[in-house]
């Protein structure tokens, strides 16, 4: 049945939270030079602001999306909002790094009753496939926007305001949210659904915490026993959580649904696509503001190709999935966005304008590409009733990425900064973060303050050198195995028009 005025509306209502959480994401990296003066974070605490957001996501979106196919996605959504905006007005007036890392993961809590709801409606609300692949490149492009939005929003805000101001321009999107949600979104839910699985939720998280923490501390203090202790708890525990799934007869996580080569390739495409991109602005943003000098909003306005580029590629998915197989498209993408981190890895302390803005636009494009594609593959394989479950693991593979590529290229890169820092005779104070390494060098005499601020960016540049390269490498691999691994996905069709019973054609 297809979808009518009514449902297209609704759709533009659940855009907000997925716009918003692209903004969020965006404005806050460009307040983490802010985020450094204002608090004096270790390297460590400045990656677990950044990274505890999602990881928390990431946990919680397979209970989430359970707990939404229990009580209602509608219901659920509105729940999160109003969790979300209360969790964002204590985030704004944080007075230290420990205190904004945990109002960071109450809004991880309440970000992860947002999402799966959103394609869960979608799936519920666009039965049709031609205009739920639409509809989804619209969700997806949502993301591109907010990429557009939020560096803009943010270089605005933090030409006036403190760092905080970037987490108020999420309460009136959420106060729009709880009034529109209830006049416009239909409620659904699973007619027979499985109990909330309490112990697999703290496996989940205990999985996935520990393990970034291993590798966190790793990358700032070398090889020790309290990490790797860590890596394997949280191996172990993922080891039980799937165990724990397997012997269930109604799982959080049907783990039968990676025996289909295709679905396994799409999330595996999702999760490295997101990893990629997000753990790249971790880099980028702070290359902008930190090395070249930009200000906040002539940093923001440095992202509009890129924005530009990530909304072309969503809305030209679904015309190339009609005429070329989803596998060939989603290794193009792959293969785009590589080049992109490519050129990005070429980047100096002389500030490559030209080469900057080429870098992020094939990055953007390529793996918004992907991640279209890749969320109707997994959206598709969903049963109507499952579809809060199934959708909460789409969000998990996006979200995991995303945190994990600020993690593990976040780690690589600051292990390489610290190593050439040190070399350089660089005093403790600044080993921790370009932006502690520049603070330190404010307060040196001259010549050693110019000396030390030098150093510290060529060391950044370094890092980000080697960050670069282990994305473009990762996509690549990828790229080679996503056309065997989908080479079952055919091309998609267009409606065709079929005769009803009274010999008229009609289009279905």
């Amino acid at each position: 049945m297809k979808a009518g005025r009514k449902q297209w509306i609704g759709l533009a209502v659940l855009v907000l939270p997925v716009l918003l959480i692209s903004v969020d994401l965006h404005v806050l990296s460009y307040a983490l030079p802010f985020i450094s003066a204002g608090l004096a974070p270790s390297g460590s605490q400045l990656l677990w602001i950044i990274d505890i957001y999602p990881f928390m996501l990431a946990g919680l979106l397979l209970p989430m999306g359970t707990l939404g196919d229990r009580v209602g996605r509608r219901r659920l959504l509105m729940a999160g909002a109003a969790a979300f905006g209360a969790a964002s007005a204590v985030a704004a007036f944080s007075p230290s790094a420990d205190l904004l890392i945990a109002t960071r993961a109450l809004l991880g809590v309440g970000g992860a009753t947002l999402m799966p709801s959103t394609l869960s409606l979608i799936r519920n609300m666009f039965h049709d496939d031609g205009q739920r692949r639409i509809a989804i490149s619209i969700w997806t492009g949502a993301f591109a926007g907010g990429a557009m939005l939020g560096p803009l929003m943010g270089g605005a805000l933090l030409e006036h305001f403190w760092w905080g101001s970037v987490f108020l321009v999420n309460l009136p999107v959420m106060a729009l949210l709880l009034i529109l949600a209830p006049l416009l979104l239909p409620e659904s839910r699973d007619p027979h659904p499985s109990r909330f699985d309490l112990p697999s939720m703290v496996l989940s998280l205990g999985a996935i915490l520990p393990m970034i923490y291993g590798i966190q501390h790793i990358a700032q203090e070398g090889f020790g026993w309290p990490p790797l202790l860590a890596i394997v708890t949280g191996l172990a525990l993922g080891v039980a959580f799937v165990g724990r799934q397997r012997s269930m007869t109604d799982p959080m996580l049907d783990v039968r649904l990676f025996g289909s080569r295709a679905f396994t390739a799409a999330i595996s495409a999702n999760t490295l696509g997101v990893f990629a991109m997000v753990g790249s602005s971790l880099f980028t943003t702070q290359y902008l503001q930190m090395v070249m000098g930009a200000r906040p909003l002539v940093a923001g306005l440095y992202a509009l190709p890129s924005a530009g580029m990530a909304i072309l590629a969503a809305g030209l998915a679904p015309v190339l999935v009609r005429k070329i197989r989803p596998g060939l498209v989603v290794c193009a993408g792959l293969l785009v966005g590589a080049g992109g981190f490519a050129l990005l890895s070429r980047l100096d302390v002389t500030g490559q304008t030209g080469l900057l803005i080429t870098g992020i636009m094939l990055m953007a494009g390529g793996v918004t590409l992907v991640l279209t594609i890749s969320s109707d593959l997994i959206i598709a394989t969903a049963p109507p009733e499952r579809a809060g479950s199934v959708a909460g693991l789409s969000q998990v593979a996006t979200e995991f990425g995303g945190a994990l590529g600020i993690s593990l290229l976040g780690s690589i890169g600051t292990a390489v900064y610290r190593r050439h820092l040190s070399d350089a005779g660089a005093p403790a104070s600044a080993l921790d973060t370009l932006g502690g390494a520049l603070e330190s060098a404010r307060h040196l005499p001259e010549p050693a303050g110019t000396a030390l601020a030098g150093a510290a960016r060529e060391a950044f540049a370094q890092g980000q050198h080697y960050a670069m390269i282990s994305a473009a490498t990762g996509l690549c691999l990828m790229a080679l195995l996503a056309p065997i691994m989908l080479r079952s996905v055919r091309r998609a069709s267009r409606p065709q028009p079929r005769p009803d019973h009274s010999g008229r054609h009609v289009v279905r």
